[in-house]
């Protein structure tokens, strides 16, 4: 029962906070700090995705003018602008990235059960990077051209829920198809891949794990055919072969059979050909679940508009991953509130009540489930004209 507190305090009540502080005991966090520890840092960096703050000064303005309604958020350190910023330059970022990746267990054992698009028992994911954009004059860490500069956001995207069952930070200079070496096949599970993950020599370790894969064809593609099957037209599926590859290395990277389907979208009228080491699902279901994948580009989108992660509060790299990272568990931790409170609404609702709502002291159930849906803007008959025709 609330008792006069915040609703950001009520929210924070959701954090696993004995496991934040195993994360700060692991990189020793809170060594040689007496005032603004660790927990102190991921309030003010939470407050600040919570709030859209675009800078530390921002941050510390709006916090100073809370007062002592600071203390009751849960934070106990003074907060300034310099001490912020120390944290986020000397902090390890790796404190965040794992408490994120326990954020993102306890989310994705949440939504286990949500509906798919395609009837499948198998866990269905999807990988996919986005680049981020840095200003190559305050971030020469970061270059990857000769004027550019920026890391790339490489994820996992279960598509039960749509919770990242992995995500890393690199360098953009990094190419994504090195992000199989991070990855630990899962037995039966289907992963959707867009063609600049074409690399055989790796996808013939999925295929080792149990795991299948789905992933667009190159035009340049050379390969045997050894059989044929008989395919639906007006479905769509224009073939489904059976085929060896052809070139030498892609032969030795990947020395067993394939299944290549091509697909004619009947909306687009585009041609799509997959290649799949699926031989049981029908080559229609095989088209359907790739067009899933489209869900994780929705991912990239929502997080890059509604998450503080393309302007950063420090120039350091582990500035920039401490704030990525802090940015995610806000994520994964609005969902778990979500799913554990039975809210019909959508993340983004749920963040903008969070948005103006932080400081409020009434049940955090009741304030995220009194909103009923847009104002009316119908005009008023005793509205009087501003001009006579």
């Amino acid at each position: 029962m609330n008792s006069g507190r915040t609703i950001f305090s009520q929210l924070m009540d959701f954090v696993p906070l004995h496991e934040f502080r195993r994360c700060v005991r692991r990189y020793h966090g809170n060594r040689k700090v007496s005032r603004f520890s660790c927990w102190d840092q991921f309030l003010c960096m939470a407050f600040a995705q919570l709030t859209f703050r675009k800078s530390l000064r921002d941050i510390e303005t709006c916090l100073r003018a809370l007062g002592t309604k600071v203390y009751h958020l849960g934070i106990r350190g003074r907060v300034a602008r310099s001490t912020l910023a120390d944290a986020n330059e000397t902090r390890d970022w790796r404190i965040y990235a794992d408490f994120a990746q326990i954020l993102i267990r306890q989310g994705r054992a949440l939504y286990s059960d949500e509906p798919f698009a395609v009837e499948l028992d198998e866990t269905v994911y999807a990988l996919d990077c986005t680049t981020i954009d840095l200003c190559l004059s305050l971030f020469p860490w970061a270059r990857y051209r000769a004027l550019n500069a920026g890391i790339k956001l490489h994820a996992l995207l279960d598509l039960r829920g749509s919770i990242p069952s992995f995500i890393a930070v690199f360098p953009a200079k990094i190419h994504e198809i090195r992000i199989f070496d991070q990855l630990v096949p899962e037995p039966g599970a289907i992963y959707l891949m867009d063609r600049a993950y074409l690399d055989f020599q790796r996808l013939y370790r999925l295929t080792q794990g149990l795991a299948c894969f789905i992933i667009r064809s190159r035009k340049d593609f050379t390969f045997y055919r050894v059989a044929s099957h008989a395919v639906d037209a007006a479905s769509g599926v224009r073939s489904d072969q059976t085929i060896r590859l052809k070139s030498f290395y892609p032969a030795r990277g990947y020395p067993e059979r394939l299944r290549r389907i091509c697909y004619v979208d009947a909306e687009t009228e585009k041609r799509l050909v997959f290649l799949t080491n699926n031989f049981l699902l029908p080559a229609l279901t095989v088209a359907q679940l790739y067009k899933c994948r489209w869900q994780i580009e929705l991912f990239f989108k929502w997080i890059k508009q509604h998450l503080r992660i393309e302007q950063f509060y420090g120039l350091s790299e582990n500035a920039v991953k401490t704030q990525i990272w802090i940015a995610i568990s806000v994520y994964v931790l609005v969902a778990i509130v979500k799913k554990r409170l039975g809210l019909d609404d959508s993340l983004y609702t749920i963040t903008q009540i969070l948005s103006v709502s932080l400081f409020e002291k009434t049940e955090l159930l009741q304030a995220l489930t009194e909103f009923h849906g847009p104002i009316s803007m119908e005009q008023s008959c005793n509205q009087l004209k501003m001009f006579d025709i």
